[in-house]
């Protein structure tokens, strides 16, 4: 069969150039970590047709539509309680347990279970 159109060329290369831009968009989402690997990606070129009435010119449109891999989902715990004057309220859950103390790895701080310090073994500096 006879090539018709040359996609590489096909709209001034505008074809080739669109395709070019989304699979750059696919191949940074598969880097982001925060995406599923596994998960399937899609770049659809869609060319749409359309003759006038004399049926000797065509107007053809090229949409590119691409299908990215979502964001994976993220989940917190979050501890209900009252606050001093009776409101409901919350924090989030750090320690894992609820009431159970931790330490922060990255200052060294003793904190309650939603991140709130008790004590920091570091030494602070007095200004002079």
């Amino acid at each position: 069969m006879k090539q018709i159109v040359d996609l590489n060329s096909f709209a001034d290369g505008a074809v080739a150039e669109r395709f070019n831009i989304e699979l750059q968009r696919v191949l940074e989402n598969f880097a982001d970590l925060n995406t599923d690997p596994k998960a399937k990606r899609r770049i659809n070129l869609v060319v749409t047709l359309v003759g006038d009435d004399a049926r000797d010119v065509l107007l053809a449109n090229v949409e590119a539509k691409t299908t990215l891999a979502s964001a994976k989902k993220l989940e917190a715990k979050i501890i209900m309680d009252l606050d001093d004057i009776g409101r409901i309220t919350g924090k989030e859950l750090k320690s894992g347990i609820k009431g159970q103390t931790r330490i922060d790895v990255d200052t060294g701080e003793i904190q309650e279970d939603n991140g709130n310090k008790i004590y920091s073994f570091r030494n602070v500096k007095e200004e002079a």
